[in-house]
């Protein structure tokens, strides 16, 4: 059985997992009410891939005989503009997970729990993806504007996103 404090911090971080597949929900609906398929898409898919992140730290508690305790989750900010503001505001999310991320494997370092420090190796992993993904969409805006024509070929490219349930390895 893992002990308290990693108990604590690995069930935040189911709560924060699962936080992040509703801001990227609220973001989806946000594109779709614009027209911007693709952009939706992409942010549905990384929703997905966040719940898949939330249960297998489910899973890996359970099969650690640790209790899992479920918390509310908080209402995301559905305040958004454009792309790429919304983009900026991934990117900020992402690197906030990122931190929080560390500062499990820090705890687990600590405590002495190496197994769930070589599994938190994945999500540490996981997130130097996630913030790329972010960025390469961010430079992309950047490099071609918000004018109309850049919007729908990028929101083309978007489109094409398919998920791919993660799994831990």
């Amino acid at each position: 059985m893992i002990n308290n404090n990693v108990k604590e911090i690995l069930n935040e971080q189911i709560n924060k997992e699962f936080y992040s597949a509703y801001l990227y929900l609220a973001m989806s609906a946000h594109f779709e009410n614009m027209g911007l398929y693709g952009f939706a898409n992409w942010t549905k898919t990384q929703a997905r891939e966040e719940v898949d992140h939330g249960m297998i730290i489910f899973e890996y508690m359970n099969e650690r005989n640790t209790p899992v305790s479920l918390k509310q989750i908080n209402a995301p900010d559905t305040d958004f503009s454009s792309p790429m503001q919304v983009f900026g505001k991934i990117l900020e999310h992402e690197r906030h997970v990122t931190s929080s991320i560390e500062s499990i494997a820090h705890l687990t370092m600590d405590e002495c729990d190496l197994a769930t420090r070589n599994f938190i190796n994945w999500y540490l992993k996981e997130q130097v993806e996630e913030e790329k993904n972010a960025s390469d969409v961010i430079a992309k805006l950047k490099l071609f504007g918000d004018e109309n024509a850049s919007l729908y070929l990028l929101d083309k490219e978007l489109s094409k996103r398919e998920y791919k349930k993660h799994e831990y390895n």
